[in-house]
């Protein structure tokens, strides 16, 4: 019996609102691991969207495939199909039908708009959750409403978290519940491997045609322009140009994404202006849809991951990378810090708040020894209609390159050594990126927003005069 387990007509019902948990994304991804989780103390139902569904209107028991996944028999998990990411309508539809006790969201606030417009009708009846994926400084003030809207925010880093706070001011705090609740994902299909092992054999022998390598760099992630996908072969360059032609040729970087995405640029064309030499930056574009066992495996055969996102919440990548107990590179945003474990002053690893929001200056350089930061040089404001302004933190490929020779420098041994202390510590009880601790940190959140909770039964209106502003003075150098 799982600890917590309680019966299924006894359990609490959950409406979950995310992209469709069968569908191949980082939030559908994280949105299946807190079901699974959670699946012995809750009930599920999710509006289930992210894309023009073909299912739409026709709803979908995967009971018996959480079941397995939770190794429980009674599961409850109902999904109903809707286009992009629902409307009222269908929510109003569900809400009457399925009698949730909570709805709990997971992606960008933006996406749902429509929802926080009818917040009073909905929170008249039920709680709202929200696991905040946003992030990144100046404090979003145009957030306030989406915020202010929920009940429970679940911050997906301490950045995230004080974020929160800083949006939404001390008082407003006091109503909502606030929790640290990172990302995990499976430790069981995300692990270190025996070099022995049949399958990772076959994979790596495929990968490096039969011959042994000497270092192999490992990227995955969306070709979206924010990753920074060309800095990031930039940067592999100026690391090849470094070594002699022997040592180049027992070198290997795997791209795990598409070779061209209209939201980020065409690789292909990039690789061939960077290395037009055939073969010459020793580069494999894996495109192709992988299963999790092979992801597994290139995680493992790979001596370090890379990923210099200029803004990142959380970066998944990184979290598979720490789980197969491989050393990481990052450039120090977002959700990306909490991963390589910035130390203060007195060896604790670090908080945020109104002082130091962010360690992207480099406020405290020592972190984790299997993380080889790459601090940001470069501070832009950018914006858009719906995201007035947000940093845009890049790192030169010249300092990213210099890591990759740090980690290329060291021995075998040595890189296996950071990993496991990388592996060690994300599956501790201070980190617990994995989603059995994700789980555990959604159960002890929901259950306390279940008793907090009080419908909200009557309003207020505002003078345009006494309307709160949507600015808050930031500190530029942090």
């Amino acid at each position: 019996m799982k600890e917590g387990y309680i019966k299924k007509e006894n359990r609490k019902k959950i409406l979950l609102l995310t992209d469709d948990i069968r569908v191949h994304s980082g939030v559908a991804n994280v949105g299946r691991e807190v079901i699974t989780h959670t699946a012995h103390r809750y009930n599920w139902v999710q509006m289930a969207g992210a894309i023009k569904h073909p299912e739409k209107g026709k709803a979908t028991d995967l009971s018996p495939s959480i079941n397995k996944d939770a190794n429980i028999e009674d599961s409850s998990v109902i999904l109903y199909p809707v286009d992009g990411y629902g409307d009222p309508k269908s929510l109003r539809e569900i809400i009457k039908l399925e009698k949730p006790d909570a709805l709990f969201l997971i992606t960008d606030p933006r996406y749902f708009e429509w929802l926080f417009k009818i917040e009073n009708e909905i929170r008249s009846q039920i709680p709202i959750a929200y696991l905040n994926i946003w992030d990144d400084l100046p404090a979003p003030m145009y957030n306030r409403e989406f915020y202010d809207s929920c009940d429970a925010l679940f911050g997906i880093s301490k950045q995230t978290v004080n974020i929160n706070k800083l949006v939404l001011g001390k008082e407003k705090c006091k109503s909502k519940v606030i929790k640290y609740i990172p990302h995990g994902l499976n430790s069981n299909t995300f692990k270190p491997l025996d070099i022995n092992d049949k399958n990772f054999k076959e994979t790596k022998d495929k990968i490096n045609n039969g011959q042994e390598k000497d270092f192999t760099l490992f990227f995955n992630s969306r070709n979206i322009r924010r990753k920074c996908i060309p800095d990031t072969l930039l940067a592999w360059k100026i690391f090849m140009d470094g070594l002699t032609e022997d040592e180049r040729k027992k070198c290997n970087f795997i791209l795990h994404t598409d070779a061209v995405n209209d939201a980020g640029t065409d690789l292909v064309a990039v690789m061939n202006f960077l290395f037009p030499e055939k073969g010459g930056g020793n580069l494999i574009l894996s495109s192709q849809k992988l299963t999790r066992d092979q992801l597994n495996h290139f995680y493992n055969l790979a001596d370090g991951v890379i990923l210099l996102s200029s803004a990142e919440g959380w970066g998944l990548s990184l979290t598979e990378a720490l789980l197969t107990a491989t050393p990481i590179i990052a450039n120090v945003t977002g959700g990306m810090q909490d991963q390589m474990r910035f130390e203060d002053k007195d060896g604790n690893w670090i908080d945020f708040d109104e002082n130091i929001p962010s360690n992207h200056r480099g406020t405290y350089k020592k972190c984790g020894k299997w993380a080889l930061p790459v601090f940001p040089t470069s501070l832009s404001l950018v914006g858009s209609p719906k995201t007035p302004y947000i940093w845009d933190d890049r790192c030169t490929p010249e300092d990213a390159a210099k890591q990759i020779r740090k980690l290329y420098d060291m021995s075998k041994e040595d890189r296996k050594k950071i990993g496991k202390a990388g592996y060690d510590w994300v599956t501790s009880k201070e980190a617990g990126f994995t989603a059995q601790i994700q789980g555990k940190r959604v159960i002890k959140g929901m259950d306390e927003l279940f008793k907090k909770f009080k419908p909200r039964k009557s309003f207020t209106f505002t003078k345009d005069t006494n309307i709160e502003k949507k600015v808050l003075n930031h500190k530029i150098i942090y």
